[in-house]
């Protein structure tokens, strides 16, 4: 369950880059910060993390560069403490 759960968000998070680097472009209505920021705490830091590089999105904005990475480091010890205390993963 963990395994979709977070394989949803991440793809989820992958395309609302791409969405929000598209409507960039082209001058759009964008998606707000705190929305690609939330889908990251939800679980969905690599794929914005990976959307970030492929479509060299919000690269140069600190609170992206810095901030996605530490929530995939706090998802990645969380998984990683689940495993260890329960032996459970996915």
């Amino acid at each position: 369950m963990l395994f979709l759960y977070l394989l949803i968000l991440n793809t989820i998070g992958f395309f609302i880059c791409w969405w929000d680097k598209h409507c960039a472009k082209k001058g759009k209505w964008r998606v707000p910060e705190q929305t690609l920021i939330f889908n990251a705490l939800c679980g969905g830091a690599l794929g914005f993390y990976i959307g970030m590089q492929v479509f060299r999105h919000k690269t140069r904005h600190p609170k992206f560069t810095v901030g996605i990475p530490l929530i995939l480091i706090l998802w990645v010890a969380a998984i990683a403490i689940i495993q260890w205390k329960t032996g459970w993963l996915f």
